[in-house]
């Protein structure tokens, strides 16, 4: 990475301690709040700042948060906890998604022959309403007690999910046990500690789960069927695209992987241009998948993820 994309080491510090003052703030708001209306609100605020959190994690997924490389996964593990998700997992997973994008072992927005098309139809749906996020919460329990496998015939009933568990590392397996038994012990702890009510806590929760799930595809849905170009860079009020680092540029994100948060809007991509809004992209999304002209191949179908 030449000096022009140098990593912002003191300015992603800075962020990553606002959101912590940040999230500790909701958590002491959630103590007073008193209505369904106040909860409501609180939802949508912690949603908001959560997909912030997000896109810190997403900049230590690619090894862009700090220069420092155990600095790095440390602050990714870190903010990863309050996902809640453990890091090397959502990390495996997400580098696999830049190499698996738009092939049939990523395609959301298709359903192939031979498919259990109420199954797609169940998958495209449950990510624009939040339960992809459920899934994500529950893998912590999930990878706590059950053994660390990616065995494909376990998981063939769903071609993206059986692509990912390929693509597993087992040399993370322990970490990521650890990491689970840290996120289960610390929300535990912030609801007995706070003297939170669990139902509160899980709609303040709720708010940013539903955002972050409904995003999730919102930049690939009916793009080119090519890794890197099937994507789409979108817009929304400008000081929520600040917050959330510049996500939305993500065509510009798939094309140079390397480059950090704040250079984005300044790199140039054939088709970056044109940013669609992203309240329409994700009201297109429930027009539901289609049936596939062809078939893409995954190139790296197999490769585990480094």
């Amino acid at each position: 990475m030449n000096s022009k994309n140098s990593v912002p080491n003191r300015l992603n510090l800075a962020i990553l301690l606002g959101q912590l003052l940040a999230i500790a703030t909701c958590i002491l708001a959630l103590t007073r709040a008193e209505s369904g209306w106040a909860l409501l609100g609180l939802a949508v605020v912690f949603g908001i700042v959560m997909n912030s959190v997000y896109s810190i994690i997403h900049e230590a997924e690619h090894a862009m948060l700090f220069t420092n490389p155990r600095w790095n996964d440390l602050a990714g593990s870190f903010m990863a906890l309050f996902f809640p998700a453990p890091f090397h997992l959502i990390r495996q997973g997400h580098l696999g998604h830049h190499l698996r994008n738009r092939s049939d072992d990523e395609a959301f927005d298709f359903y192939f022959e031979g498919d259990h098309k109420v199954w797609r139809y169940l998958v495209l749906y449950g990510i624009l309403t939040g339960f992809y996020y459920l899934v994500v919460v529950l893998s912590n329990v999930v990878f706590l007690i059950l053994p660390f496998r990616g065995d494909k015939k376990y998981w063939h009933v769903d071609q993206p999910s059986a692509a990912f568990m390929e693509s597993l590392n087992p040399r993370y397996g322990l970490l990521i046990r650890l990491e689970c038994a840290a996120v289960i012990a610390l929300h535990g702890g912030i609801i007995w500690l706070c003297d939170l009510p669990v139902l509160h806590y899980f709609a303040m929760y709720a708010g940013f789960g539903f955002m972050w799930s409904a995003m999730q595809y919102v930049h690939h849905y009916g793009t080119e069927r090519h890794v890197t170009r099937g994507a789409r860079n979108l817009w929304i009020w400008k000081p929520l695209d600040l917050l959330w680092l510049n996500h939305n540029w993500h065509l510009t994100h798939h094309t140079h992987p390397a480059v950090p948060w704040v250079y984005l809007p300044g790199v140039n991509v054939e088709g970056g241009a044109k940013r669609g809004f992203l309240l329409t992209a994700y009201l297109r999304m429930w027009r539901g998948p289609k049936p596939a002209p062809d078939r893409v191949k995954n190139p790296h179908s197999g490769k585990v993820i480094p």
